[in-house]
């Protein structure tokens, strides 16, 4: 049985060179300045125009949401907000949940985005309890693949042109990590 609490509790997790901490107004500013990032717009497949008054509520929140865990990433010696990454639609009685994570420009390929998931998943698997983590990536987001690879996800499944961008249809990719196989 998995410990729902345990999302409740929003903790701060800290890493080699990142710490997530629960996400909350502090992070309004840079999270709106990433979501009108035209890659971070492509490569997450956001169409939506955020408002400064959504995403400020929406940070604001976070810490009071029940049965998801939304953290900002930041940077251990700076407290730069570098990203948010999130464990959401929790299945209790299937002990699993979807994961999402996002990198703000000049995060990437630096290996934080694997530290941010590695942290996530040793709560997500140990405090949490979950069997299986989930997400969906766009195929062509090769970067994002490599990372959640080398973090021990196995792409499971594709869904055919389920994205439209510029004009043109992309594949989804689905991928998982199951508690078995994270304790290897």
């Amino acid at each position: 049985m998995i410990d729902t609490s345990a999302l409740d509790e929003k903790p701060a997790l800290t890493g080699d060179r990142i710490r997530l901490v629960p996400l909350d107004v502090r992070h309004a500013a840079a999270y709106l300045d990433a979501t009108r990032d035209p890659e971070i717009r492509r490569l997450t497949g956001s169409h939506r125009d955020f408002t400064r008054e959504e995403i400020e509520a929406w940070c604001a929140g976070a810490a009071a949401r029940s049965g998801r865990l939304d953290l900002a990433v930041e940077d251990r010696e700076s407290g730069r907000f570098l990203g948010d990454v999130a464990l959401m639609d929790v299945d209790p009685h299937n002990a699993h949940a979807t994961l999402r994570i996002l990198l703000v420009d000049g995060a990437t390929d630096r290996g934080l985005g694997s530290e941010a998931i590695r942290l996530l998943l040793g709560h997500a698997f140990d405090r949490v309890r979950l069997r299986r983590v989930q997400l969906e990536v766009f195929a062509h987001n090769h970067r994002a693949r490599r990372a959640y690879e080398r973090c021990g996800f196995t792409v499971e499944g594709r869904m055919r042109q389920a994205l439209r961008w510029d004009g043109a249809w992309h594949d989804v990719l689905v991928m998982a990590v199951l508690r078995t196989e994270w304790a290897r």
